[in-house]
């Protein structure tokens, strides 16, 4: 069972989603760290993307699709996927789901919930490792990162005026896609607004079933 895990921008579904990974040993496919990697690759796929990338445009669905099944090719027809940071878009989801059906995969989505007023608070005071991109939260007190060591620092896009942004655009892009698993009852919502350790808890435990 491959899952989509979808959640307002400083839910924390990518802790969640490593937490997720770890216990039912899937594979995470991660969008911007894909295209970095195929771009990095030289593979005819990676100029292509890395033509569109330095002409300032973004990747179109197609190309991403490409990409979504140039990874799915390279791994074991029954090795779960955790995909984070795809679908945007009810496009993309039509074109993601059509993919991985003609891949005999099935999925479920997860939805790691968070206010608004939540991810205001959250991304206004976190912060990032210059080093290996590690997300901290307020609560977080030491200078370095826990994991390398690197310089903890705000990102310059952790401003009000583009978190604002970043969040409707989730409203008016995102939103649409997961309201339409839940219409189809293949969605399983987690309280994001928990500490760390309980929202892991209950993911975890919400999810078993797909796995059985």
């Amino acid at each position: 069972m491959d899952i989509l895990l979808f959640g307002m921008q400083g839910s924390g579904k990518g802790t969640q989603g490593k937490v997720l990974s770890d216990k039912y040993k899937m594979t995470i496919f991660e969008m911007g760290g894909q295209l970095r990697k195929i771009i990095e690759s030289g593979s005819p796929l990676g100029q292509k993307i890395k033509s569109i990338v330095d002409s300032g445009n973004l990747v179109d669905d197609d190309t991403i699709m490409e990409v979504v099944e140039n990874f799915i090719l390279t791994i074991p027809s029954d090795q779960p996927v955790l995909f984070d940071g795809i679908p945007r878009t009810l496009r993309q989801s039509e074109k993601l789901l059509n993919l991985l059906s003609k891949n005999h995969r099935n999925v479920f989505a997860v939805l790691i919930k968070i206010s608004q007023e939540e991810a205001i608070k959250r991304l206004t005071q976190r912060r990032i490792c210059e080093s290996c991109k590690g997300v901290y939260p307020p609560s977080y007190k030491a200078e370095k990162c826990q994991h390398c060591g690197g310089n903890l620092v705000t990102r310059q896009d952790d401003n009000l005026d583009s978190i604002k942004t970043r969040l409707n655009n989730y409203q008016n892009e995102t939103m649409p896609v997961i309201n339409s698993f839940y219409n189809l009852d293949h969605l399983i919502e987690v309280d994001g607004e928990q500490q760390i350790e309980n929202v892991a808890k209950e993911v975890v435990e919400k999810v078993a079933y797909l796995f059985t």
